[in-house]
């Protein structure tokens, strides 16, 4: 079950420090995460990883991320959301949701030293496995125990204080925000989602 994603819209962004970017973006189509925050970009890596690319460009373009939240955060390390779970007032659920379906995993990099130095960009990957259906994940540090579970298919371009708000929120003891960040996902081209 190792090359099989649990859930395909299951998501993981890595924040780490800003840096150079390793990879090329692919395509000039790039996602738009919108908050109460403001708004992140995100480029896609659709030669890498093109089963998760166009499953997540799907069901963006479908509203299935509108509305869901951000159900869980720590400080130091990540920011999760977009599980349509996350819509309910039940918190017990958050997290546990998904489309319905399964994405084979296309793992081909990694966090180490080797792939992703200190510096490196922000990364979004899909994650391997795991109970959320979009899962944003933020790091102030290389974490190298996720290597070879995450499907890296883009990365953030724009929008890191965002990241910073979202990660920075108060939270219950599951980490889940006390105050819903609620997201809206978009596609849309380079240029337009750059514009200032």
């Amino acid at each position: 079950m190792r090359r099989i994603a649990r859930w395909v819209g299951l998501v993981a962004i890595v924040f780490l420090l800003k840096g150079t970017n390793v990879m090329a973006a692919d395509t000039d189509q790039v996602a738009v995460v919108e908050t109460k925050f403001g708004k992140m970009v995100i480029e896609f890596y659709d030669k890498d990883a093109p089963k998760t690319t166009a499953n997540f460009i799907k069901l963006a373009k479908e509203g299935y991320y509108n509305g869901t939240t951000f159900h869980r955060v720590i400080p130091g390390f990540m920011i999760q959301g977009g599980d349509p779970n996350s819509k309910s007032d039940d918190r017990g659920t958050h997290g546990m949701g998904g489309p319905g379906y399964t994405v084979e995993a296309e793992i081909k990099h990694d966090t180490s030293a080797a792939r992703w130095p200190p510096h490196a960009p922000v990364v979004q990957a899909i994650q391997r496995s795991g109970r959320a259906a979009a899962s944003f994940s933020s790091t102030s540090k290389r974490n190298d125990f996720l290597n070879g579970d995450y499907t890296v298919f883009g990365n953030v371009i724009s929008g890191m204080d965002v990241a910073d708000k979202i990660v920075g929120v108060a939270r219950d003891p599951r980490d889940n925000p006390n105050d819903k960040v609620e997201m809206k996902v978009s596609i849309t081209t380079r240029a337009e989602a750059l514009k200032k």
